[in-house]
């Protein structure tokens, strides 16, 4: 009997922090990486609630969304794809907003290769640039807007190397398989500088601009861990951190 006792007291004090501490499954564009690992930490740290996080592409998580999957929060790379989810009723109405605007970047590991203006695109003699499939990527897409701009597009497509998302884009580069390639600025800076290897952060003004928003997704709406990562992701914290990656925020 004191047995059964001493466990139902265990019981019903644990039962106040299961009733606190929420899960949340995070759909989250793969430029975001890591940025949101720091930033789910130190949810789980300041709130008890633990965010379950998947990274990839957009495109493929908008299809994956409308197929049923379990995801209750979208960190997208663009803007675009939150609100056709929201316009499809898949969203939470008034629950979405930017939280960072990308910047893109030219990069490659090896030192001094790339210089401050990008001219290496014209004159080098590399024979493979990476980028990110445009068709699921926003970075992708931003990378060709940025060649159309230069006007070096027909002349470079023949040594693209496509990569499923900006992650993969990264690692054909990081891996030598292309000389260097587009990314997303937050992959190779943190703290106010490149980490490694040599960049040109491409002009604001030679693609769209990368307005990635957040969306709270309808299997979402009574998720105490869900609603309490979007405000989160709104606070002095996460926007610091945020920023030291390079990204802007509004």
């Amino acid at each position: 009997m004191r047995r059964v006792r001493r466990f139902c007291t265990a019981l019903l004090l644990c039962l106040p922090l299961a009733a606190t501490a929420d899960e949340v499954q995070v759909a989250v564009a793969a430029n975001f990486t890591a940025p949101m690992q720091k930033i789910a930490a130190d949810f789980a740290r300041d709130t008890g609630h633990r965010a379950v996080l998947a990274f990839g592409a957009t495109g493929k998580f908008y299809a994956q969304i409308r197929n049923g999957a379990p995801f209750e929060v979208l960190l997208a790379a663009d803007e675009q794809t939150p609100a056709r989810l929201q316009e499809e009723g898949l969203g939470v109405p008034g629950r979405r907003f930017t939280y960072a605007v990308g910047r893109l970047a030219l990069w490659s590991p090896r030192a001094g290769y790339i210089d401050p203006e990008g001219r290496v695109l014209a004159d080098g003699d590399f024979r493979h640039l990476a980028l990110a499939n445009p068709k699921t990527a926003p970075y992708g897409a931003a990378a060709l807007q940025a060649l159309e701009h230069l006007g070096l597009r027909a002349r470079l497509q023949s040594r693209f190397v496509q990569g499923e998302n900006i992650a993969q884009a990264h690692q054909f580069v990081a891996s030598g398989n292309a000389e260097l390639g587009f990314v997303a600025l937050s992959q190779v800076f943190e703290q106010g500088r490149v980490t490694h290897g040599s960049a040109w952060i491409v002009p604001a003004g030679q693609h769209r601009p990368i307005r990635q928003d957040a969306l709270l997704l309808r299997r979402g709406e009574h998720n105490p861990a869900a609603q309490a990562l979007l405000d989160y992701l709104q606070g002095d914290n996460a926007r610091a951190l945020i920023r030291t990656y390079g990204y802007q925020v509004e």
